[in-house]
């Protein structure tokens, strides 16, 4: 049984979570709601096509970064005099692409090679919430205003989430932001302990050609199906939840709907590019626009997964910290653009 239990396991650990719900979700509607799985099905592939344009952007700038060696900019953000690297941090936070080894490894190595924690937060707030890539398919989903609005979002949250850390490092509680144990590895940290230059013209060069090629697949099929299933999700939550009762729970212009957004977006929010297309259903249904804002804004920072990969680095109390500053600035941009919008 043990030995079952364990090769269970292990076949569990090489399913794609996207890939099955893909396939189970439309097998299950098939049986017990065929029309349902017909319709659902045209109306993920129509979605698709219509943002395919923007897709195929995304791979592209996503590519181009990973052949260029671009994302080793984000090191020249973490130079100098503290006040200006908080501000250098937090756009090189929202307008570069974070490279996909993961945070732990990148800003356990930022801070174990001295970098201050103020910095270190703002990079940390602002680059879940926009990259070139998430850039350009927010824009196709939700419209270019949006996609400034959030990118302007994310270097507010990063200036707040610097600034105030720069005040909270006084306190003793801050004085080792790292728990324990907690290395600096993995080739994030390695694109900070020795950054190389970036080589712009790319393609005379077969190993990075290799790169923008294999960079480009992976992105594909990792935006392809998120968006494949949000899709899928948004053409059932049309189908079956009441547009009065989104327009109730998320609605109007007070602060009561956006806070609750930024709430909810904790727990429910799992994947950049698959919450724009619910989103953007929820708006047809009367999601208030400033809810809609603090949703992507506090989903993409804490988020389950990615408050998960803070705790197991940071103390406590800069774990803390980095839920409070992503919760405020998710509250203020969504009522600031409440107003806006």
């Amino acid at each position: 049984m043990t030995a079952f239990t364990a090769g269970l396991g292990r076949v569990m650990g090489r399913v794609d979570p996207a890939l099955a719900a893909l396939v189970v979700i439309p097998a299950a509607l098939a049986l017990a709601l065929p029309e349902q799985a017909a319709d659902s099905l045209r109306f993920t592939a129509k979605s698709l096509l219509s943002v395919a344009p923007f897709l195929l952007l995304s791979v592209a700038v996503a590519a181009y970064a990973k052949a260029s060696g671009a994302e080793h900019l984000i090191a020249k953000a973490f130079q100098g005099h503290v006040v200006p690297m908080v501000v250098a941090a937090s756009l090189m936070g929202a307008l570069s692409p974070f490279c996909s080894c993961g945070v732990i490894p990148l800003i356990a190595a930022l801070l174990a090679l001295g970098v201050p924690l103020a910095p270190v937060m703002a990079f940390w707030l602002a680059s879940p919430i926009m990259d070139p890539s998430m850039f350009v398919m927010t824009a196709g989903t939700l419209g270019v205003d949006f996609a400034i609005a959030k990118t302007v979002a994310a270097i507010g949250i990063g200036l707040l989430g610097g600034f105030g850390t720069l005040l909270l490092t006084r306190l003793p509680a801050f004085a080792e932001p790292l728990r324990p144990g907690v290395g600096n590895g993995g080739c994030a940290g390695a694109k900070i302990r020795a950054p190389k230059p970036v080589v712009w013209a790319f393609w005379s060069d077969a190993v990075r050609r290799s790169q923008f090629v294999a960079s480009a697949r992976d992105t594909a099929l990792f935006l392809g199906k998120w968006l494949a299933l949000a899709f899928l999700l948004e053409s059932l939550m049309l189908a079956y939840v009441p547009a009065e009762v989104v327009a109730q729970a998320v609605g109007g212009s007070g602060v009561v709907p956006v806070l609750s957004a930024a709430l909810v977006g904790v727990p429910a929010y799992l994947n950049g590019y698959a919450a724009l297309p619910l989103v953007g259903g929820l708006l047809g249904q009367g999601m208030a626009p400033g809810a809609a804002m603090s949703f992507l804004v506090a989903g993409g920072v804490t988020s389950i997964p990615a408050a998960i990969a803070v705790f197991a680095l940071a103390r406590l109390p800069v774990f803390a910290a980095y839920i409070a500053f992503s919760l405020t600035g998710a509250v203020i941009a969504g009522l600031a653009w409440n107003l806006l919008a």
